[in-house]
């Protein structure tokens, strides 16, 4: 008989879950009794256990494992009938929301800092995902935060490791703790989406793409499909391995962190596509030779063209962006007749949307594209959703995203992070902001008279549930935008994301770059945020 041990927990400040679960570094991670607090939390917050079903794996990053036998004897201790891990401890965010629905289990834990960097020094994260598969909504992970301050015992049961690297079937007591593969369940969703046979002949003919996995969670992934199932040559899927640190990469598939990709699809003898997904694979970067895809340009051809890929032959019911997500999608969807909503950050917000059937396909300007078939954005998804794509048109990347400019205009799109910020400075920034919004409608900023200002606030229209302080946005008059917000992803300090979006309807100029066409906007945000003052910066730290 297993015997279920209470101890004291020990209550932490900061435990508030961000847009995407909490993130710490490894070392606040490690302090003990932390991750106890925050599970016990979770726990506690939930309904009663018995008879359900709990699904639990990561990115594979570093502590990902000993965290995993922590909450294994956590949730035997709560009282679950059975969890599902994947082997290795391996579950991608996109595979985990598709394990919770296939196997029709309450909810599961995941764990990923997502893009961030790993290793003993980098970040780790837990979040919990609901029933639909989906992130936990805001009225739980405040429940979960609120209960972090008064928890006060820490239940597990006594029992060693669980091993992991081999599918199999362990008793915690009463809790069935089954080692499964963690890409079946996946990769049977994927099936009943897209043309397999489709991209195996396009393989077949010698198509080349690069997929850069960058030693995170997709490798395994990528390899079990595109090099297993559609026949693309050994090798074509690189950095395939998930390590603890990512190979020292920061798993970030943007042009800045994905620059050997960027340097492989550049040249005469560049591949037909690239490809990269991030450290938990729910992100993905599309880019053609010398040619890179914005993930807003992205979801709208994805919308435009959707007819053509099997899963979505009859049609999409509609498509949701992040308000600072360009404005791309919105044309296309006008066009189509059918719904686009704005939503804020964080994929939890699409949840609703998709549960109510009200679209189909949702997008994240940070990389970040999704649909139905799951409730996370999909990384390898998108990559297959591309390839389908060019394997029914004959079109090539540049072609595909150059024809929905020329049929819907071009939403010149960038963002600029500034990271590290002294919180208090950041926060001072956004209040500084706020506090001008009445005023400036009509008034004139570099050239550029603003239409309109506000502090953007979230009305779900199945629930309605509000989210306010969403982000500031500066509307001109031809209709470019100006977002800042602060982000909920990082670990230190405070990161102020600066979008810019213009949009250009005069192909003679659709072949500028970005940086040209915005200049007046970044000088627009600097005059009405003073971000130099506040960030000590004179330039971001990242531009994508």
């Amino acid at each position: 008989m297993i015997r279920i041990h209470t101890q004291p927990a020990i209550r932490f400040e900061g435990q508030r879950p961000g847009t995407s679960g909490l993130r710490k570094k490894v070392g606040v991670f490690q302090q003990p009794g932390y991750l106890e607090s925050f599970v016990q939390s979770l726990f506690d917050v939930l309904p009663d256990a018995t008879g359900k079903t709990l699904v639990l794996g990561g990115d594979g990053r570093f502590h990902n494992r000993e965290a995993i036998q922590v909450i294994l004897r956590m949730a035997a201790a709560k009282g679950y009938a059975r969890v599902f891990v994947g082997r290795g401890g391996i579950l991608s965010t996109p595979a985990a929301s598709a394990v919770i629905r296939r196997r029709g289990a309450s909810g599961g834990i995941v764990l990923s800092a997502s893009h961030n960097p790993g290793g003993p020094d980098g970040d780790f994260g837990i979040k919990y995902n609901i029933a639909n598969g989906g992130p936990a909504p805001e009225s739980l992970t405040e429940a979960v935060h609120a209960r972090t301050l008064e928890v006060e015992a820490i239940q597990c049961v006594e029992a060693p490791d669980v091993p992991l690297d081999s599918d199999a079937v362990v008793r915690l007591g009463a809790t069935s703790v089954e080692v499964i593969d963690p890409v079946a369940d996946y990769a049977e969703v994927l099936r009943g989406l897209f043309d397999f046979d489709a991209m195996r002949r396009l393989f077949a003919s010698g198509f080349r793409l690069r997929m850069d996995a960058m030693c995170a969670v997709g490798g395994p992934y990528a390899k079990a499909i595109l090099e297993g199932e559609l026949g693309a040559p050994v090798g074509t899927v690189v950095n395939a391995q998930p390590l603890e640190d990512f190979g020292g990469m920061h798993p970030d598939p943007n042009p800045v962190h994905a620059a050997d990709l960027i340097r492989h699809m550049s040249g005469p003898g560049a591949p037909d596509m690239g490809a990269a997904t991030d450290g938990d694979a729910d992100r993905n970067l599309i880019v053609g030779r010398n040619f890179v895809v914005t993930p807003s340009d992205s979801l709208a051809v994805l919308a435009m063209h959707a007819r053509k890929v099997p899963g979505y032959r009859d049609g999409i019911a509609g498509v949701a962006r992040s308000m600072p997500t360009s404005t791309a999608v919105d044309r296309v969807a006008a066009a189509l007749g059918v719904a686009c909503f704005e939503t804020p950050t964080g994929w939890k917000f699409f949840g609703n949307l998709l549960d109510a059937g009200l679209i189909t396909l949702c997008g994240e300007e940070s990389y970040g594209t999704g649909s139905s078939h799951v409730r996370e954005k999909d990384g390898l998804w998108a990559v297959l959703f591309w390839l389908n794509l060019i394997a029914v048109t004959g079109e090539s990347i540049e072609t595909l995203v150059r024809g929905m400019w020329r049929e819907y205009g071009r939403c010149v799109y960038s963002r600029h992070d500034y990271e590290g910020i002294a919180t208090a400075d950041a926060q001072a920034l956004m209040a500084g902001l706020r506090d001008q919004l009445d005023a400036l409608p009509g008034r004139e900023v570099q050239g550029m008279r603003i239409a309109a200002a506000d502090d953007f606030a979230y009305i779900d229209p199945v629930d309605g549930s509000v989210s306010r302080g969403q982000g500031v946005r500066v509307v001109f008059a031809d209709g470019s935008r100006l977002v800042l917000r602060l982000s909920g992803t990082g670990t230190e300090g405070s990161t102020l994301r600066l979008y810019l979006e213009r949009f250009e309807n005069d192909a003679s100029r659709y072949g500028m770059d970005a940086s040209e066409q915005l200049g007046a906007m970044v000088r627009a945000a600097e005059e009405l945020a003073q971000i130099r003052r506040w960030t000590g910066m004179d330039a971001p730290t990242v531009v994508t």
